[in-house]
């Protein structure tokens, strides 16, 4: 990006935002005294009512005790209040954006971000909303809608102090005066020149922001990186494919320098472990996605949970999961941070339709088991070695299932699950008191065809896939619990549409969105229904809950974006009638 471009942005986005607040200037923050500060972050669950981390906790729970609403009222449960929102504009490939985010509330005061970053702060006191401020980035659509795979999506804020940290696609890490809606600062953190973008959330960890990047689908490198949020300045940045001399190189093999566009990108907000100081991170598929003979080895350290030490960003332990993955099945979901049966763990629910348990104090596998209906890639997960079955440490270039795998020899194969994944980026949620995990679920199979990629086709800002999908067959979606002191399912909840906003779960209810409108609750038990409403438009968000004096709300961004309806709604046709939208609904008793 041109120096000249990137000093537009951020005039634009501070003059905004100085308008909005009355005011020119302000001097760089931070002091965290009398804000959001570590032992706050450390004790999110102790604040009962408030949700002042993405994931709830640094743990990645998304579970709150909050019983005011429950299985034996929910059925009453109304529309409090809604409030549009900005943030549909089109740009680059994508004819509009959609919502994602997870709600941000500290004391009665509501953070959310629309699909191009801006930032609203809402004032929830009162039984009723009220915008205070609205912090747009001005992000140049067209340049960053340009380089976006998978949709204009922002999925939230982070707090710190008397700051609001949060990215934009264009790859900008933005402090925002929480007070007044005012940017104090901001850094470019990814580079949309080579393909890079920013979807996630901050996760905040002693002072830092950790940022995650997307863009495998364009032959970037993947990385993870801290910024310090006092001093503005970059900590640390890991990258997720080794570089020469570094271990796990030697996995990138063949004449291509395969290495340099591996992928791996980190596009979702992972979770820490403060008492080993452990950043625990998923990361994507390898590039090209489709075409593994460009690539070959087992190519780490794509498809796999990273565990860094938050303080230098060095590698602890990994753990891959699909090896040389042919599939397009990223492992970038977020791993929750549970105790189960005597071991420390990381869970996650990984795209190629399997869930599985590590020991999060050395990434030894525990276990693993299939959570969609339908997997046809391979034929299990070995037990002892936690590979897939058909995994052979001795060939650079995995076929797994042949007649489900897209290569040279098998132009066109279909495979389940399909390249979505049996579960995307929607989080999960964990009751600790059940200790059941909630999986918001693509039941998929997909076609792929293959292309064979040369250093040729390699070029900045264009897709480097190896082929690509398409959807003939029809997909649905499920609340799937898992039982973790067992590491099976306990439970299935079968649903029309996939599952592409995420979980929340409180002691004895389930909540979660789907595509097709519809705001549910479960029985955390049973996963019967025992309350929906309508919205009206798709769901791409996950749900969570606060108060705000005394009384509990349930709150969910509303308007359907993501890849979606532009890759996959083939095999979802109904869904083509859903119309965009831009909404904040917050439901009460």
């Amino acid at each position: 990006m041109t120096t000249s471009r990137t000093a537009r942005r951020i005039l634009a986005a501070t003059s905004l935002a100085a308008l909005a607040a009355g005011a020119l200037s302000l001097p760089p923050a931070l002091a965290a005294e009398g804000g959001v500060t570590q032992e706050r972050l450390l004790n999110a669950d102790n604040e009962e009512g408030n949700w002042i981390q993405h994931h709830k906790n640094f743990a990645g729970h998304r579970f709150s005790t909050l019983t005011q609403i429950n299985k034996d009222n929910v059925k009453g449960l109304k529309v409090a209040w809604t409030m549009a929102l900005g943030g549909i504009e089109s740009g680059g490939i994508w004819s509009h954006g959609g919502l994602e985010g997870t709600p941000i509330v500290e004391n009665g005061m509501m953070f959310v971000t629309d699909g191009w970053g801006s930032v609203y702060k809402i004032d929830t006191r009162g039984g009723e909303g009220k915008l205070l401020w609205k912090m747009d980035p001005k992000t140049d659509r067209e340049w960053a809608g340009a380089v976006a795979c998978c949709g204009v999506n922002n999925r939230g804020v982070a707090l710190w102090g008397d700051l609001v940290v949060s990215h934009t696609l264009d790859g900008r890490l933005i402090a925002t005066n929480k007070e007044t809606g005012q940017v104090a600062w901001q850094r470019q953190v990814a580079d949309p020149d080579k393909g890079e973008t920013i979807t996630g959330a901050p996760l905040i960890v002693k002072g830092m922001a950790i940022s995650g990047v997307g863009g495998a689908e364009y032959g970037i490198r993947g990385w993870i990186a801290a910024t310090d949020l006092k001093t503005e300045k970059e900590v640390w940045r890991t990258h997720t494919i080794p570089g020469k001399g570094e271990p796990g190189y030697e996995t990138w093999k063949g004449n291509n320098n395969a290495a340099v566009s591996g992928g791996g990108s980190t596009w979702v907000t992972g979770t820490y472990d403060p008492d080993t100081d452990t950043i625990v991170w998923g990361t994507g598929n390898p590039g090209p996605d489709w075409d593994n003979a460009y690539r070959p080895g087992d190519n780490l350290y794509t498809d796999s949970t990273l565990a860094l030490d938050a303080t230098t960003g060095k590698i602890k332990w990994h753990f891959q999961h699909t090896p040389n993955d042919p599939y397009d099945y990223d492992s970038v979901s977020e791993n929750l941070l549970v105790d189960a049966g005597g071991r420390k763990l990381a869970i996650e629910a990984d795209r190629n339709g399997h869930a599985y348990a590590v020991d999060r104090t050395n990434g030894q596998f525990v276990w693993a088991t299939p959570f969609v209906k339908k997997v046809t890639w391979t034929k299990g997960i070995n037990p002892d070695t936690g590979k897939p079955f058909e995994y052979d440490p001795n060939k650079d270039v995995q076929r797994y299932n042949p007649a489900a795998t897209p290569s040279a020899e098998n132009k066109t194969a279909d495979f389940c699950p399909g390249n979505m994944g049996g579960k995307n980026w929607p989080p999960t949620a964990y009751n600790p008191n059940l200790q059941y995990w909630y999986i918001p679920v693509i039941e998929s199979c997909n076609r792929v065809t293959h292309e064979a990629m040369t250093q040729a086709n390699l070029k900045p800002r264009e897709f480097f896939t190896g082929g690509g999908p398409t959807n003939p067959f029809r997909i649905t979606g499920s609340v799937t619990a898992i039982d973790v002191k067992t590491g099976k399912v306990a439970g299935k909840h079968e649903t029309q549409f996939p599952l592409l906003g995420g979980m929340l779960a409180t002691p004895d209810l389930v909540f979660t969105g789907e595509p097709g409108g519809g705001v549910m609750a479960l029985d955390a038990k049973s996963l019967e229904k025992l309350w929906e409403f309508r919205t009206g438009s798709g769901v791409n968000a996950p749900p969570m809950t606060f108060t705000v004096d005394g009384k509990q709300y349930v709150a969910i961004l509303v308007g359907l974006g993501g890849a979606w309806d532009k890759w996959f709604i083939d095999s979802t046709p109904e869904l083509k009638n859903i119309q965009t939208g831009s909404m904040l609904y917050v439901f009460a008793l």
